[in-house]
């Protein structure tokens, strides 16, 4: 259960975060707001994913808490592949790639380990 709250807890701070402070979060993954007046708009979106998975998550029941879990993995796989994506057509420097991949994979991993947690 720990780690469910971890999790909860954890996404509704960067979606928050990254909601009310677009060009903050972005200069934190590497992308530069400046260059790509998009970007708030952008993250906003991502924002507001990670705030209705984390409110999910911390919402639902039992049961309801593993198909939460399974969208958090889901989406943060996603994400990871997306960043391998958008590096290898040169659209995110290494750092970047690696920040953003990072806290996709820690995301991928801390939900599968939530995910065997609540199959006890």
């Amino acid at each position: 259960m720990e780690l469910v709250a971890l999790l909860s807890g954890g996404r509704g701070a960067i979606g928050a975060g990254a909601w009310i402070l677009p060009r903050v979060a972005g200069r934190l993954f590497g992308v530069d707001a400046e260059r790509n007046p998009q970007l708030p708009f952008v993250v906003r979106l991502f924002a507001v994913r990670d705030l209705a998975l984390a409110a999910g998550l911390a919402l639902s029941g039992r049961g309801g808490r593993r198909a939460w879990l399974q969208m958090g993995i889901l989406s943060d796989g996603a994400d990871a592949l997306a960043a391998l994506l958008a590096a290898r057509a040169g659209m995110l420097s290494t750092p970047a790639t690696m920040a953003v991949s990072a806290s996709a994979l820690g995301g991928v991993g801390l939900g599968a380990a939530a995910l065997q947690s609540t199959a006890r």
